[in-house]
């Protein structure tokens, strides 16, 4: 495939504004640490609710979307759909605690919440646990996305995509910092949705499909559309809906969907204004992300039965394409490269900035960590400003170069999305409870990301995950290794926050003062302190039933949009009306509950 002139301007113009951005915004962002990883706190939150959606629009999600639609039909998406639950209660519940906490980073939260050696060991261990292994592993998913789509639509070699995309990627991020981001994901949002829809409504009207009424009526694509998982067939039920809305959105950790927020999410959260710039930010971040944005991909996963029904196809449609590299998430670059000129510098530009924004994130944020809580807490307690920007800098780069090196390794984007899921099992409810448990301690965290970890890799690497959850020689059902390994992960976790000693009472009522959780979960540590004559208990109304009333009336409202975009797209116009008046009625009680916890905030 040929670029045209058109094309390449629309790429160069592209690059030029981006690179642009980084340079215009790099000696405000390296004045401090905070400048450099949260902009002096000053952001509002359209612009970090923007940053957000553009963040979690990848290179890899299209890729994976339309792996997941090829094999599994539209409602093999519920793995990643459930995680709306775990947004909706961050946004209500968990954005305003981020925000009056204060700290730099989310790992710095762990010696505000514990105390002693191993609130210091978790810190530590997290910021290099997660700021590079969970990181890396991350990025390279990204990266081997990016080297689908350079060599499907380029026919660029792996390591020519990875060196012409992580170059000026890495350049920009260690030069704007936080702020160089954050102002670019706003021009990387409108590009990216641009290409996308563009993408979609060309494709599905290109002479091989015939239009949107006759790819609809496709056997191949018929036997795909539903957004729910067929009833009947009980496997795939638990697999793809009982599983997820369950047991997966609570229990496991993952980049983005952190139960009780975290990541990148809580980056942005700790960057706003205030507890209800933070609100509003995460409230958009879900609406966009859930609701509207999946579409454009899965139109063109579902045009892409039509003209590649299988790998095969693809591999005969695309000979110079690497055995190792083949699979059904490659049908998305395979459909991009039939956009005709002008529309494809557009859309290549769009997987450009797809690319940028999740990278240039994932490296500032993980840069944090590396930064705040391992190299000032463990090699250089004195560094200076200069010296903690000068190291985030220079970890952004070797972040990079990791995630280039695993990426080469790698073969299928949605692998890696179910290692992370098993990965993290277990560990989700710690994330939520930790706020509004007294008796959580440190402890708890370390025994349950060793046991998860631990886990995770036995059943992925040994013969005993083969012995338990093969498809037909298993014990269990294949469906079973998410639940098994946050059953075995929480027994663990429970054990040893039992058995080891609580955290002292000026650590938890220190906590407590600075946050004022309230509930049940605390009323020991209230009624203690009174006893010593201590009043930690400023009278602050609990927020938490009114959160999880937004919480319920938010995820109705956004599933309910998601499916009655669908529904439109269908033509099935009675339940798209249904469902459309659902999410009216359910976004008035949102409003009306929203601002009674207004008040509250205030």
């Amino acid at each position: 495939m040929e670029l045209s002139t058109l094309d390449y301007t629309f790429i160069i113009v592209f690059f030029s504004l981006v690179l642009g951005i980084g340079f215009y915004v790099s000696k405000t962002s390296g004045k401090n640490s905070s400048e450099f990883f949260l902009s002096g706190r000053t952001m509002p939150w359209w612009l970090l609710g923007l940053s957000m959606v553009a963040t979690t629009f990848s290179t890899d999600t299209p890729n994976l979307v339309t792996d997941l639609v090829r094999t599994q039909g539209v409602s093999g998406n519920w793995g990643w759909w459930c995680m709306l639950l775990t947004g909706m209660l961050t946004v209500f519940i968990y954005a305003k605690l981020w925000r009056k906490s204060n700290v730099k980073t989310d790992l710095e939260f762990y010696e505000l919440r514990y105390g002693g050696k191993p609130a210091s060991f978790l810190r530590k261990f997290r910021a290099v646990y997660l700021g590079v292994i969970f990181n890396v592993i991350t990025m390279s998913a990204v990266n081997l996305a990016a080297i689908k789509i350079g060599g499907i639509m380029l026919g660029l070699e792996p390591e020519e995509t990875i060196i012409g995309a992580g170059l000026i990627t890495v350049a920009f991020s260690a030069l704007g910092g936080f702020k160089g981001v954050v102002y670019t994901d706003f021009l990387l949002f409108f590009v990216a949705m641009a290409g996308a829809i563009g993408a979609a409504y060309y494709l599905v009207n290109i002479p091989e499909v015939g239009g949107l009424e006759a790819m609809l009526s496709n056997e191949l694509v018929i036997s795909k559309m539903n957004i729910l998982p067929d009833f009947n067939d009980t496997d795939l039920l638990i697999t793809l809906l009982v599983i997820p809305l369950a047991i997966q959105w609570w229990s496991s950790w993952y980049p983005g969907g952190e139960p009780g927020g975290g990541g990148y999410i809580a980056q942005r959260m700790l960057a706003a204004k205030d507890e209800n710039h933070a609100i509003g930010a995460t409230f958009f971040f879900n609406i966009m992300h859930y609701a509207l944005r999946p579409w454009p991909w899965i139109l063109v996963a579902l045009a892409s039965l039509v003209v590649y029904p299988d790998i095969a196809s693809i591999a005969e449609a695309f000979p110079n394409v690497p055995e190792d590299k083949l699979g059904n998430d490659l049908a998305y670059s395979a459909m991009l490269t039939k956009l005709p000129s002008g529309l494809l510098g557009v859309v290549l530009a769009s997987l450009v900035a797809a690319y940028m924004s999740t990278i240039s994130t994932q490296l500032n944020w993980g840069s944090s960590y590396l930064v705040f809580d391992f190299y000032k807490q463990q090699i250089n307690p004195k560094a200076t400003e200069k010296q903690m920007v000068m190291v985030g800098r220079l970890s952004t780069v070797l972040l990079m170069v990791l995630s280039a090196f695993l990426a080469l390794k790698m073969k299928n984007a949605e692998e890696i999305f179910k290692l992370l899921i098993l990965f993290g099992s277990g560990t989700g409810l710690i994330f939520i409870l930790r706020w509004f448990w007294w008796r959580i301690n440190a402890w708890t965290e370390i025994s349950a990301m060793f046991a998860s970890g631990i886990l995770s890799i036995l059943l992925k690497t040994t013969f005993l995950g083969s012995m338990l959850f093969a498809a037909d020689t298993g014990i269990f059902p294949s469906w079973g290794e998410v639940p098994f390994v946050m059953v075995v992960t929480t027994i663990i976790w429970l054990i040893a926050t039992f058995v080891t000693k609580p955290e002292s009472n000026e650590v938890l009522r220190s906590f407590y003062i600075k946050i004022q959780p309230g509930g049940p979960g605390w009323k020991k540590v209230v009624q203690d302190a009174k006893q010593d004559d201590i009043e930690i208990n400023t009278g602050e109304k609990w927020s938490v039933p009114s959160g999880l009333t937004a919480m319920v009336l938010g995820v109705i409202l956004v599933y309910s949009m998601m499916f009655a975009t669908g529904y439109w797209i269908y033509g099935r116009t009675s339940d798209a009306l249904i469902l459309s008046g659902v999410a009216i009625f359910s976004a008035i009680l949102l409003i009306m509950t929203w601002n009674k916890m207004k008040r509250n905030i205030l």
